[in-house]
């Protein structure tokens, strides 16, 4: 028997909650466009989802189902305005005001991701000039090291070493592992991914001055050894004097957010916390 039909026989499933890539309609569960998933433009995943297992389901952004568990559960636990943000693949985040998702509008808001502080940057996949995204997340890390290898090729790395030779197989999680050893290049190629962080990071405490930052995703732990750099130069790149004084901690659920943040949005779906 396939799972969906001992589900509906025995009645053990309530409610489904599904991450999802954005921009999406959370009100309709629908995805519209998202860059890092074309394959799905203006799509009813809740109704599709809902046809099969025949329980309510909602649908929301990924990093905002995310940010809704650690507000609920974990790092922001006891915090009023919680903003977090997933680094990885891409850069996705989440704003949480009074134990619920700011969605905005349309349901398109907190895209923080694809917030630009560099019009003359990159494109991004999004087709906007110099996102963070284009600039921080993990392919732009891995990029960035490359450049540097192959402007250096006569200088020894563990960079190098981890991607045996090959440096366009180098990615950001060997940028991390020579970091942590003490590859000076790959701390050169961390520093330059931290300033563009903390410029954003900055715009955001000006924008949104919240209680608390939440850092999460793939590219996380690689980065929380500058949360205290990060925080000791927000001044420079913030209007908000008392800017230091907002926690920047590391998110609870890492590679779990998936999961912890389906279960915050059947928490949300079924009125129990």
């Amino acid at each position: 028997m396939k799972y969906p039909e001992i589900v509906k026989q025995h009645g053990l499933l309530r409610g489904v909650g599904i991450c999802s890539p954005g921009p999406l309609d959370p009100k309709a569960g629908v995805v519209i466009n998202p860059p890092n998933l074309p394959c799905w433009r203006n799509f009813p995943l809740s109704a599709e989802v809902a046809k099969v297992y025949r329980v309510p389901v909602k649908v929301d952004n990924d990093a905002n189902a995310a940010a809704l568990a650690e507000a609920r559960w974990g790092a922001g636990r006891g915090h009023r305005y919680v903003f977090y943000a997933t680094i990885g693949t891409g850069i996705g985040t989440g704003i949480v005001f009074d134990g619920r998702i700011y969605h905005g509008r349309t349901g398109a808001a907190g895209e923080g991701g694809h917030v630009s502080i560099d019009y003359h940057g990159p494109q991004c996949q999004c087709g906007k000039m110099g996102c963070i995204e284009a600039l921080a997340a993990g392919p732009a890390i891995a990029r960035r090291a490359r450049a540097k290898l192959s402007a250096t090729a006569g200088v020894r790395s563990a960079m190098r070493e981890l991607a045996h030779g090959n440096i366009e197989s180098l990615t950001s999680e060997m940028v991390g592992q020579a970091y942590a050893g003490g590859d000076s290049l790959a701390k050169e190629v961390l520093s330059e991914t931290v300033e563009l962080l903390t410029i954003w990071l900055g715009n955001l405490v000006d924008l949104l001055d919240p209680d608390v930052m939440i850092i999460g995703g793939g590219v996380a732990a690689t980065l929380s050894p500058f949360f205290e750099e990060i925080k000791n130069r927000l001044p420079q790149w913030s209007i908000n004097s008392r800017a230091q004084e907002i926690p920047l901690l590391l998110a609870r659920y890492g590679a779990d957010a998936g999961i912890a943040g389906g279960a915050a949005l059947c928490s949300d779906l079924l009125g129990s916390r």
